[in-house]
């Protein structure tokens, strides 16, 4: 059964699209901007929000959590600069613009950014 099933599996096992994900996540925190396919950018808003939310607070648990799942020069981005930026946010950190169709297979692009 898929009750409660929300993830997307993107055709790779479980292990490799977990790493895959937050790798994406590590290259939109570290590059503030990338060009990717549009069920992709949905999947890492996600990961990436919780993140900026955990890094507003800038607390020792909320460090190793994000290292357990980040790299340390992005958890280093997200609590230098990306954390105290959105501090007075309440969240929606992320914006998503759609692109036309990529023109070897006509998968839909977006590009993924952090407001400003």
């Amino acid at each position: 059964m898929k009750h409660l099933k929300k993830n997307r599996k993107f055709g790779r096992l479980a292990d490799y699209r977990k790493a895959f994900v937050f790798n994406l996540g590590n290259s939109l925190i570290l590059k503030e901007r990338i060009k990717t396919t549009e069920a992709r950018a949905k999947e890492i808003r996600s990961i990436v929000e919780k993140a900026v939310t955990a890094a507003k607070k800038d607390t020792l648990s909320n460090r190793r959590l994000l290292l357990k799942k980040m790299n340390a020069k992005a958890v280093s981005k997200l609590f230098k600069e990306l954390g105290p930026r959105f501090k007075e946010r309440k969240g929606g950190y992320l914006r998503i613009f759609k692109m036309g169709a990529r023109k070897n297979d006509g998968a839909k692009m977006a590009i993924i950014e952090f407001i400003k």
